[in-house]
């Protein structure tokens, strides 16, 4: 019996030093990851850096629609549709059409990911709000990603809308960013920081009534949705996009046939609250419909 005792005991031991041995190993490879976790975390979009700080982002709650738009107002006849004022679509930049970065903080990584996936890129100067020692404009060195289908998103969209860019940037730093994506000069108008409307909620948010009294026919596209609080329901939040995402498909997938099927409606207003219900959303914020 005492044999049979010191025989079961041995084994417990081994394992014993078996399992301390395979925990250190853990702890170790966990101390490697954090290291990586910490060195990616270092790069971040230029809108988040430069030239301005966004608003907060929050991602929608998911809801039971689908992608697709099946819930909307009777489309109405050929001739009805041809008499239709032509939809007005008002556009982000940063993370909703583009992506861009500091050239000297952007990772080799994150370039050559993005690049060998065949992301659309291109280097910008663009003049800065902050100034030289001697008191000349400061020059930034970006790197901007195109959303994949941009192009010819914008130029499907012209063919049935009016195209505004809305954007929360500085001009020195839009404008000549959009002078290359736009080199057919698509968007009828161009709205930059000092176009944005401070509320008791948030700052830089782009109030519509600037453009049209009547915004039946205007329709919003943005990744921040606080951008859009004065008129919800002339919405549509969309997914930001970063250079990790050179396979997304969220322009000519998802955006392109819900805003050609906006354009058939007399009041895009009732299809995107059906869609989104977004002052239900705001309300969530604390934010009350009222404003």
């Amino acid at each position: 019996m005492a044999e049979l005792t010191q025989a079961e005991v041995y084994p417990t031991r081994s394992s014993l030093q078996l399992l301390r041995t395979l925990l250190n190993w853990l702890g170790f490879f966990f101390q490697i990851f954090l290291r990586i976790i910490r060195a990616l975390g270092h790069h971040t979009l230029l809108s988040s850096s430069l030239p301005f700080k966004p608003l907060p982002v929050v991602e929608l709650p998911e809801t039971d629609s689908p992608t697709t738009v099946d819930v909307a107002p009777a489309v109405p006849p050929s001739d009805a549709v041809d008499r239709l004022e032509r939809l007005t679509v008002v556009l982000d930049l940063d993370e909703t059409l583009v992506c861009a970065y500091e050239t000297s903080s952007l990772p080799a990584a994150l370039r050559n990911q993005a690049t060998g996936a065949g992301l659309k890129w291109f280097e910008l100067e663009c003049v800065s709000s902050d100034k030289e020692c001697e008191g000349k404009p400061k020059i930034n060195y970006i790197t901007v990603f195109e959303r994949p289908g941009l192009r010819e998103f914008l130029k499907e969209l012209s063919k049935f809308a009016d195209l505004v860019l809305f954007t929360a940037g500085l001009e020195g730093y839009a404008r000549p960013l959009v002078d290359r994506i736009d080199v057919e000069n698509l968007f009828m108008l161009r709205l930059y920081r000092p176009s944005t409307s401070s509320t008791e909620y948030r700052e830089h948010v782009k109030d519509l009534s600037c453009l049209s009294k009547n915004l039946c026919r205007t329709v919003i596209v943005d990744n921040n949705p606080f951008s859009f609080l004065l008129q919800p329901i002339n919405g549509i939040p969309c997914i930001p996009f970063t250079a990790g995402q050179p396979h997304d498909t969220q322009l000519l997938d998802v955006l392109l046939p819900l805003l050609k099927h906006l354009s058939q409606q007399n009041d895009v207003r009732p299809l995107l609250y059906e869609r989104f219900h977004m002052p239900e959303w705001f309300q969530k914020q604390g934010i009350p419909a009222s404003s």
